[in-house]
């Protein structure tokens, strides 16, 4: 859970992109220890600059993360994200096998205990058959999905998915939690498995495309091979 150089994605004077690990949160909240570790005090220590968050990324999800080294830079990049001019892509292992289309249903923002409108482009790369069968659930299928989010709601793969009954493994708190205790009892995985794989957005200087591009954890590869044909009942 510690940033090393060998994350580091991009960097020059205004910027850096990471590839953020699981379970370590973007930046420090009231409920944290004084000691926590999160990422931008280790981005800070890595590269002995301040450092600000630009877009928000779950402390769960892995994957593509964009900070910046002054206010007035994560500013102007925070705009992008706001404008819907970047393009965010996620890789996910889901329940089932979702196909291709877009979710549109509205997602709940917690926040605002309210639901509002989003928007979710996916598209099935490959599939699974396992043979785990639990309540009325009969040979499992698992899909490796590209997902492209349109929107930035809170939660909104994971809810999507979710309202699909294609619940994204690892996901405790809108997803399959007998899925997922399955999943680590058979594979030792436990973490969400949702990745933020690539985004494109322009330099905040000089408006050069930039394609930022995190590789898939070794935790999909792990799930996939282990649960590719595996016999387990549930009673």
């Amino acid at each position: 859970m510690h940033i090393t150089p060998d994350d580091i994605l991009f960097q020059d004077e205004v910027m850096i992109a990471v590839n953020k690990p699981v379970d370590l949160p973007v930046h420090k909240n009231d409920f944290m220890p004084a000691d926590a570790e999160y990422l931008t005090k280790q981005v800070g220590q890595l590269t002995d600059k301040p450092v600000f968050p630009v877009h928000r990324l779950d402390s769960k999800t892995s994957g593509v993360i964009v900070l910046a080294f002054s206010r007035e830079i994560a500013g102007v990049l925070s705009q992008q994200f706001e404008q819907r001019q970047v393009k965010k892509t996620y890789l996910l292992l889901a329940k089932g096998v979702p196909g291709e289309g877009v979710f549109d249903k509205n997602v709940l923002i917690k926040k605002k205990k309210k639901r509002q409108a989003a928007k979710t482009a996916y598209k099935t790369i490959s599939s699974i058959e396992t043979g785990i069968c639990y309540k009325q659930e009969e040979n499992v299928s698992i899909s490796l999905v590209r997902a492209t989010p349109e929107t930035g709601r809170w939660h909104q793969l994971r809810q999507h998915f979710a309202m699909n009954r294609t619940d994204i493994l690892g996901d405790t708190q809108h997803g399959d939690w007998t899925l997922n205790k399955i999943m680590t009892e058979i594979t030792g995985v436990k973490r969400l498995l949702l990745h933020a794989a690539s985004l494109e957005l322009s330099h905040p200087l000089n408006q050069e495309k930039l394609s930022l591009e995190a590789k898939m954890p070794e935790a999909y590869d792990v799930v996939l091979t282990q649960l590719s044909g595996a016999q387990y009942s549930l009673a």
